[in-house]
Order: structure tokens, then C-alpha cells, then sequence
């Protein structure tokens, strides 16, 4: 008889992690043990440049941990994805490896789950251990979720979240590049949830969310799940012509009623609003080149994240 699959598993993608992952590692373990129900570790090295990736591999001396080895540094969101597809459980939990989110939360999302029948359960960070760059930043991409997805969230920053199953697979179908995880399943669950959790300092080593990460994130956010740019773009579109329409009548009027030496004077004021035109023009180019950089993306049908190795130890006792 075959080993009973696990019920859970816990999805951590890792990056420049070397401080943190004994931490890690050693307050999970009895976390997810403690729930008393089977489980396995999902560890995704995300082509990390120190030692995390032989620290990893001393983990898989344990059945219960898995560790993916991908080719280079694709991004949480894609580490995370090729965590997903190679999970076994039925209740999916995602956590970040540098324990600001402590692991200790992980059963009052599984009981929060299995008591409500959710497909997905959030969390909301309370007393965040956060900069006020990062508090500011976390405030823009919460409020642009809400309006995108029209689920209204707290907090969508955190990726401490539980996913049913059914979510997860669905999620890996789309393969879809430069996603954002939080948001893609809200696309498939029925029923969402979050809860409060506790929030911490960084364990060891330094934040890998730079201020261009973040930006990439929060286009990533727009663009995988709206058109709302395009549409600003639009309506700006309309409204400065009808302004510059408006504008050149009243210079018209202006030079009949004052003389073209009136109008001469205003040469300048024509020069600027040029220039307001030509860098709108220049912004919406850039605008529609990143949702067309986009499509030449998806339609080259090139892998998201290409692993190099899974390591694991197998357990062939059976139960």
C-alpha cells in the first residue's frame, strides 16, 4: 500500500535566503506537525547567488521536503507558480522564507478553510514590521486590487494565503506570464476569506523587493487584469483635444478682438502645451508597447520557469 498523499502542502519560494532558512525550517516543521495531518514541504530555489541552494538540498534528507531547483531568478510569482505544479495536497498554503509571516499562522488558515469551506483564505497583516515606503506601496497595489478584481481584500501584499486545490490547478492552466497570484485566484474561487495575522521583523539579510520590483509588480497587477490603462489613455486622448480645440478658438477670438500682437506674445504658451502633447504621446506609446511586449511574450509559447532539478528523498517503507 502507498504512502497516504499529503493533505498538505506548503509552497515557499526562496531567493537569496541563507540567513533564514535554518529559522525557517526549524519553526515550521513543528507547526505543520503539529496540525496532525500528512503534509509536505515545497521549497522553490529561484536561482539564488549564495548558499541557499546547498542548504536546501541538506533539507531533503527528510521525505517530507522537496526542494525545485529552477535555471535562473524568474520572480516569486513564477517560483511560486512552479511550486504549484508539482504539489500533491489538497489545501495549498504559499509563505514567504525570510519569517515576517510566522509560520506558526499556518493552522488558522487550514482550520479557518476546513470550518467555512473557502476556496481561498488571505491574511491581513496587523502591526506590519514595514517601512513607511513599503507601508505606501502595499496601500497603491491593495487599493489598484480592489478596483481590478472587485473582490474587496485588505491586504493582497501578503502571500501567506491558502488556496483549495481545484484553485491551484486551474491557475497553472492558464499559464499566463507576469501574473499575480493573489489576484488570479480570485478569477476561479467561489468563496474568499482573510483573516488577521500576526506580522514580524525580517529574520536575517535584506528585503529582495527593491523600489523596481515593486513597480513591476503593480503593472504586472494592472496589465494581467485590466485595460484600465488603455482606457485612461483614451479618454485623455478625448479630453485634451477637445481642450486644445477650445483653446486654439479662444486664441482665434483673442486675435480679432486684441490684434496679432496679442497673439504674438502667447508663442510660448504654444510651445508648452506641444510639449504636454508630445510627452502624452510618447507615455501612450510606451503604455500600449509594454501591453504589446506583453502579447509577443504569451504568443512565443515560451516556458515561465524552466526547472533545472527536483530534490527529494523517497519514501518507499509504505504505510
Amino acid at each position: 500500500m502507498n504512502k497516504t498523499p499529503p493533505l498538505i502542502s506548503i509552497v515557499i519560494p526562496v531567493y537569496n535566503e541563507e540567513k533564514n532558512l535554518e529559522a525557517l525550517i526549524g519553526r515550521l516543521r513543528p507547526v505543520v506537525r503539529s496540525i496532525g495531518k500528512p503534509y509536505e514541504i515545497i521549497l522553490i530555489d529561484d536561482g539564488s547567488r549564495d548558499g541557499s541552494l546547498e542548504i536546501l538540498k541538506g533539507f531533503t534528507s527528510d521525505s517530507d521536503i522537496r526542494v525545485v531547483e529552477l535555471t535562473r531568478n524568474y520572480g516569486q510569482h513564477a517560483a511560486i507558480m512552479s511550486g504549484f505544479s508539482i504539489v500533491r495536497g489538497e489545501i495549498v498554503v504559499t509563505l514567504d522564507a525570510d519569517l515576517q509571516n510566522p509560520p506558526e499562522e499556518i493552522p488558522r488558515l487550514i482550520a479557518e478553510m476546513e470550518a467555512g469551506g473557502y476556496d481561498v483564505v488571505g491574511t491581513i497583516r496587523k502591526q506590519r514590521q514595514d517601512s513607511i515606503f513599503r507601508l505606501g506601496a502595499s496601500r497603491l497595489i491593495n487599493i489598484v486590487a480592489r478596483r481590478i478584481t472587485g473582490v474587496h481584500m485588505t491586504d493582497w501584499g501578503c502571500m501567506l494565503r491558502a488556496y483549495r486545490r481545484p484553485v491551484v490547478d486551474r491557475m497553472i492552466e492558464c499559464r499566463e506570464h507576469d501574473t499575480f497570484i493573489p489576484a488570479l485566484a480570485t478569477v476561479f474561487a467561489k468563496r474568499v476569506t482573510e483573516i488577521e495575522v500576526a506580522h514580524e521583523e525580517r529574520h536575517g539579510g535584506k528585503s529582495n523587493y527593491p523600489l523596481t520590483k515593486l513597480i513591476n509588480l503593480q503593472f504586472d497587477l494592472v496589465a494581467s487584469f485590466s485595460d484600465f490603462p488603455m482606457k485612461m489613455l483614451m479618454y485623455g486622448g478625448i479630453f485634451m483635444s477637445i481642450l486644445g480645440v477650445c483653446f486654439g478658438i479662444f486664441l482665434a477670438v483673442a486675435r480679432l478682438v486684441y490684434g496679432a500682437a496679442w497673439a504674438a506674445q502667447g508663442v510660448f504658451t504654444l510651445f508648452a502645451i506641444l510639449f504636454v502633447f508630445v510627452g502624452l504621446q510618447f507615455f501612450a506609446l510606451g503604455v500600449i508597447g509594454e501591453y504589446i511586449g506583453r502579447i509577443y511574450r504569451e504568443v512565443r509559447k515560451r516556458p515561465e520557469y524552466v526547472v533545472a532539478n527536483i530534490h527529494e528523498t523517497y519514501d518507499r517503507s509504505g504505510s
